[in-house]
């Protein structure tokens, strides 16, 4: 079900950052794992990187490793991934999925189901474009 809006996109030139937010609406996001997914055109999506329930683990993909961060805020309900040092390669569509999970589940599992369905919720995604 989509039930969850990303926000936080746009247009940036290399090496700028931008934080991208996943907020919940219907529902509480604080026994969800999260995770951030994006679609590059003519490319298969892939997984970016995923927060487990309670913040205590995080699953980034090599080529964001040192340059992501991804942190939950339950009191706001939103998971945000702020990227920094941003390439090229990095511009695609960025959507946000939740799953229900245990407190403490790694994730990684999860960034590895890259379609929006394959998870409980999710958004219709915000365009990162890194360009000069």
């Amino acid at each position: 079900q989509v039930q969850l809006v990303e926000s936080g996109g746009g247009l940036v030139q290399p090496g700028g950052s931008l934080r991208l937010s996943c907020a919940a609406s219907d529902f509480t996001l604080d026994s969800f794992a999260v995770g951030w997914f994006r679609q590059a055109p003519g490319k298969e999506a892939e997984g970016v990187s995923c927060i487990s329930v309670g913040g205590g683990f995080a699953y980034y993909r090599d080529s964001v490793k040192g340059r992501f961060n991804i942190y939950r805020d339950d009191r706001q309900n939103t998971v945000y991934l702020q990227m920094n040092s941003l390439k090229p390669e990095d511009t695609a569509v960025y959507f946000c999925a939740a799953d229900r999970a245990p407190p403490h589940d790694i994730v990684e599992a999860m960034c590895g189901a890259t379609s929006g369905p394959q998870h409980n919720h999710w958004g219709q995604g915000t365009q990162v474009t890194v360009s000069s």
